[in-house]
């Protein structure tokens, strides 16, 4: 059978890779690289773990999800790795793969997906740090109130500003944020083995019947567990400052096993603490219900300080990888060349600008939508579900046609299998997606074709291809299908 990629249109020939315009004067190490992967994935979403997690499934389909998830994702990071290795020319990897795969327009889409996906996270994070505020002032209600909304602008340009400074400077504040973060959640993991009860754990192992069947009950959780683990490519996005180029293949396993330790501790042990159905009313953040169960008011305290520290990180490393995913593209002359300008401290100042204003813009756009902080992180991931479908794809044809690999090289054979487990568990992830997520997608995957005309425009290139006209077509039809039940009411954020 032939690989999807064989099927597309001039695959066989990799894009080239421009540069950065200014190179960093000190590169990012492995202990950088290291905690962007961690402290882009220990966001906001393990504080919510709990709740989101047994809102719509039992302790032992929580297993399974996990199971599930543990393995994809790892394929995953190991496509990751094997890429950085054998492609060491191709630059922020979620763009340049899929590039490289299917052309021009397919790579300009992912890395348009995977920055509307970045962006809407941080207009996710900001929700639930107000959110949280709410606990203890109620003028900031669930996240989404007009005092919610002014505090989290307020927060999100003092960040922009820092940002602008370096991107080295702001990675090194990741690094002392990320380190910060994983205290309070270790010390979350004690206090619950402590209060793990085994007779709470095991009732109702499998879900009570309103939850469905087990198959039902691990589907839910799929687009949560993708959501927490979001981040896994961090190192990839910034290969092209790395120091070392082996180091982003080591930061991205190292980030993943850190942080799929803390994840599954979190959700499991909860359900030792609190039911599934009390867990699953709890009120975000849940682990600060958990542990207020556990030792008391002071415990809830504790985690909602976490969660302001942590998803402040989380929120400089998305603001990073953002810029970064518009920065690149746009050197290579797929995106609009406005975008490839830096400052002098060498950060991509006007990718930063556009970033942070359409993050502005969905903040107020929350006021009259009321949108909840679990429908936009279902959204962010729905959004990046394509771009690690095309890096899954784009592994396993160069581990199929040899490309990077030297003559004999037994790791062949593992790298087909590998490349060929984490494409199989992107395809579920987009049906375990739903087609509400997928058509929310489509919607804001379209308008992204008005960046790339303008810069073919600038280049002076033609605009599509055959094969491109026709997912420009597909793109569009389901566009203007979620319009319409947007506007009719059939569909909903």
């Amino acid at each position: 059978m032939k690989n999807l990629a064989d099927l597309l249109p001039h695959a066989s020939v990799p894009a080239p890779q421009a540069k950065p315009a200014v190179s960093p004067t000190k590169p990012l190490r492995l202990g950088l690289l290291t905690a962007l992967v961690i402290g882009s994935m220990i966001g906001s979403g393990v504080f919510s773990l709990p709740q989101n997690m047994a809102s719509g499934a039992g302790a032992g389909a929580i297993l399974l999800g996990w199971l599930i998830t543990g393995i994809g994702m790892l394929m995953l990071a190991f496509v990751y790795q094997t890429l950085a290795s054998r492609q060491p020319d191709l630059n922020n990897g979620i763009y340049a793969y899929a590039r490289a795969s299917a052309g021009e327009f397919v790579g300009f889409n992912s890395a348009w997906g995977y920055w509307v996906s970045a962006w809407i996270g941080n207009v996710g994070y900001l929700v639930i740090v107000f959110g949280t505020l709410g606990y203890f002032f109620p003028v900031f209600g669930d996240g989404n109130t007009r005092g919610a909304v002014l505090g989290a602008s307020i927060v999100l340009w003092i960040m922009h500003a820092v940002i602008l400074r370096g991107v080295r400077g702001a990675a090194v504040l990741n690094a002392v944020s990320t380190i910060a973060k994983i205290i309070p959640l270790l010390l979350f993991i004690v206090l619950a083995m402590a209060a793990f009860r085994s007779h709470i754990f095991t009732q109702d192992f499998w879900g009570a019947a309103k939850l469905g069947s087990a198959f039902a009950q691990v589907k839910s959780t799929m687009l949560i567990t993708v959501w927490v683990f979001i981040g896994i490519e961090g190192a990839s996005v910034f290969s092209a400052r790395a120091q070392h180029r082996e180091d982003v293949g080591r930061a991205t396993l190292i980030g993943f096993f850190v942080v799929l330790l803390l994840l599954m501790a979190v959700s499991l042990l909860s359900l030792g603490i609190v039911s599934q159905g009390e867990l699953a009313a709890m009120k975000n953040p849940s682990m600060a219900g958990v542990l207020d169960k556990a030792v008391g008011r002071w415990g809830a305290v504790l985690i909602s300080i976490g969660l302001l520290v942590s998803v402040g990180g989380a929120l400089l490393a998305w603001t990073l990888l953002a810029a970064e995913t518009l920065f690149t593209p746009a050197s290579d002359g797929v995106m609009p060349a406005f975008l490839s300008r830096e400052n002098i401290h060498g950060v991509p100042a006007n990718a930063l600008w556009v970033t942070n204003g359409l993050v502005q813009l969905f903040l107020i756009i929350t006021l009259v939508s009321n949108a909840t902080y679990q429908a936009l992180i279902s959204l962010a991931t729905s959004m990046i579900l394509v771009p690690y479908l095309f890096s899954a794809i784009y592994a396993t044809r160069i581990a199929v046609r040899s490309e990077g690999y030297a003559q004999p090289d037994r790791a062949r054979s593992r790298d087909i299998a590998i490349g060929a487990m984490a494409t199989a568990y992107c395809c579920w992830l987009l049906y375990a997606a739903g087609p509400k997520y997928l058509l929310l997608s489509a919607l804001l995957y379209a308008p992204g074709a008005i960046l790339y005309c303008w810069a073919k425009r600038e280049r002076g290139t033609r605009l599509f291809k055959p094969f491109e006209l026709l997912l420009l077509a597909a793109l569009g039809t389901l566009a203007v299908i979620a319009g319409w039940l947007l506007w009719n009411g059939g569909l909903s954020l």
